[in-house]
């Protein structure tokens, strides 16, 4: 009879390379693209993200903020950014607030999934600051994703320079 033995292992097989980008935005140049619509909680995303990418050393000259009407036109407007040899990454901004229809979640759905692919597509990153709440106090409460959708970007955009120079 023949008995196979199987032996497990508690730590990693294979010791890898491993690559992270960094926060430090002092050489990119990045686009924020903001909706106008529910002002109130775009406008306070907006100085959010602005404050993250000054936290992390983002030269005013390099930093464009590009106003769009809603959620709706920031795939075309990234898109737009993305074209330029002039962006290193794109932070979109927006926010949709439930109403009465179903609207939000077929506009959201629509916003998020275009972003997306507009990322993949381009190889380029796009920081994710849309939020799709239930309610404008929810959308208030959760400004502060500008922020995170700066620092996303900007570690990604530096990811991405590293793994080419590799």
């Amino acid at each position: 009879m023949n008995s196979r033995r199987v032996v497990r292992r508690t730590g990693p097989a294979l010791f890898a390379r491993e690559v992270e980008g960094e926060s430090d935005a002092s050489k990119l140049r990045i686009t924020v693209v903001c909706a106008r619509w529910n002002p109130t909680v775009t406008d306070a995303l907006l100085s959010s993200a602005l404050g993250a990418l000054s936290d992390s050393g983002a030269k005013p000259g390099n930093v464009t903020v590009v106003r769009v009407p809603g959620a709706f036109e920031l795939p075309a407007a990234s898109r737009l950014a993305l074209a330029s040899k002039t962006c290193d990454a794109v932070v979109a901004l927006g926010a949709i607030v439930r109403g009465e229809t179903t609207h939000h979640e077929v506009l959201g759905n629509a916003v998020g999934a275009a972003l997306a692919s507009l990322s993949a597509e381009t190889g380029r990153p796009i920081g994710f600051g849309l939020l799709t709440c239930q309610t404008m106090e929810q959308a208030r409460a959760r400004t502060g994703k500008g922020a995170e959708a700066a620092e996303a970007a900007v570690e990604m955009a530096n990811l991405l320079r590293r793994m080419r120079a590799s």
